[in-house]
C-alpha cells in the first residue's frame, strides 16, 4: 500500500520575513552611549533545545523577549520568531555566543526571520 506523500511531508506552515530594526542609542548607568535593540535571544547549536522554557523544537536562535516600544518592536520583530539570518550571516547553525557578538557588531539589523503559522503577509 502506497502512501500519500502529502501524509509524509505535511507542509511547514511560515514565512521567511525581512526586518531591518536601527538600534536606538541610550546611556547606561556607567553615562556610556550604549546601541539597543529591545529583544532577547535564546537556542543555539550548543544549548539543549528541550530544556528550553519556551519549548522550541530544534536549535535555531529565537526571539524570547520584545520590549514593548523598542526599536525591535517597532520593527515588526516578535517573541519567538525564529531568526534564519542577520546582515548576511547564517543564524541557522549558529552557536548561542556567536548569535550574540552578531547582534552586538552593528548599529543596523538585516534579519530574515521565520514566524511559525504566518503564511502570507
Amino acid at each position: 500500500m502506497q502512501q500519500n506523500k502529502q501524509s509524509l511531508f505535511p507542509a511547514f506552515q511560515c514565512l521567511s520575513i525581512p526586518i531591518t530594526l536601527q538600534k536606538e542609542v541610550a546611556i547606561d548607568h556607567d553615562g556610556q552611549e550604549v546601541a539597543k535593540c529591545g529583544f532577547k535571544i535564546g537556542g543555539g547549536i550548543d544549548q539543549d533545545f528541550t530544556k528550553s522554557p519556551q519549548g522550541y523544537s530544534d536549535y535555531g536562535i529565537y526571539v524570547t523577549d520584545v520590549t514593548p516600544d523598542s526599536a525591535a518592536d517597532r520593527a515588526g520583530l516578535r517573541m519567538h520568531d525564529k531568526i534564519l539570518q542577520c546582515n548576511g550571516y547564517d543564524m541557522t547553525l549558529c552557536t548561542h555566543k556567536k548569535a550574540v557578538q552578531i547582534i552586538k557588531k552593528t548599529n543596523v539589523l538585516n534579519l530574515l526571520v521565520t514566524r511559525k503559522g504566518v503564511t502570507h503577509m
